[in-house]
């Protein structure tokens, strides 16, 4: 099942647990233009109330993840201030969007991976990388910033010193080196990647929905400076104890058999 959203340049295809989500503009790298920053909020809403779908991956058409912002719509959306402040407020809506999304997302990339579609890799929970896949935040070669939420992941990921590096001096990073940093979680080679990004996906898959949704919450509570439990956080962890998938992962383990997570 194939589903297309803005103007074809997103692809969304169901696989079972796992939703492919395809940034589908191959002549152009996948530049992303309006089109894409538009309905991405509409595709992470519709996947976070489908309760079949466990895991989305995010992935580029033709050999690349995403070689940055459609600079063919510079003259556009950077017309003047109130159109740039625009711009930036459906750009953070949509890495938002990714980055909140109530199930684990995982950036499939290979080739470029730069600028804007680094951000959106970023806003990814883990990134997996093709060995030829190259990375670079180099907005000051235009004389532009990252957003305030795109360099914290980017810091978030790499390091303050890190970071700089790559914001300042623009350059593109190899995959290998990428992983050095932690801008990337794995790195295979190319012919490789579609098959570990599956494995990944499988495990994912057989672990409890509940437990990672939560999971994702405490993580990003976490990293945005909680450094104590709160009675929210609290109450999940009684909460689980009542649960259905603790239940099932119990009476699963002294089966000796898989849990089957509903």
């Amino acid at each position: 099942m194939m589903t297309s959203y803005a103007d074809g340049a997103l692809l969304l295809s169901l696989d079972g647990p796992c939703a492919r989500l395809t940034l589908n503009r191959p002549a152009a790298r996948n530049a992303l233009n309006l089109a894409i920053w538009r309905d991405l909020p509409t595709v992470m809403s519709e996947l976070v109330q489908d309760p079949a779908i466990r895991v989305v991956i995010i992935a580029g058409a033709g050999g690349h993840f995403a070689s940055g912002a459609d600079i063919v719509e510079f003259d556009t959306v950077f017309a003047n201030r109130d159109s740039a402040l625009g711009y930036g407020r459906l750009l953070e809506a949509a890495t938002g969007a990714i980055a909140s999304l109530g199930k684990p997302v995982i950036a499939q990339i290979d080739g470029y991976c730069i600028g804007a579609g680094l951000a959106i890799a970023l806003a990814c929970d883990i990134r997996i990388a093709a060995a030829d896949a190259r990375l670079g935040a180099p907005p000051a070669k235009l004389g532009l910033i990252y957003s305030l939420a795109d360099t914290r992941r980017l810091v978030r990921a790499v390091g303050a010193s890190a970071a700089k590096t790559m914001l300042f001096a623009g350059a593109l990073v190899p995959a290998p080196q990428a992983l050095t940093q932690g801008l990337v979680d794995q790195v295979h080679p190319p012919e490789g990647l579609d098959a570990a990004v599956r494995a990944l996906v499988a495990s994912i898959s057989a672990a409890s929905p509940w437990s990672i949704r939560h999971a994702k919450q405490v993580v990003d509570m976490v990293e945005h400076g909680a450094t104590e439990d709160s009675e929210e956080t609290r109450g999940w962890f009684a909460d689980a104890v009542e649960g259905d998938d603790f239940a099932e992962g119990l009476a699963a383990f002294h089966a000796k058999r898989p849990p089957v997570f509903r």
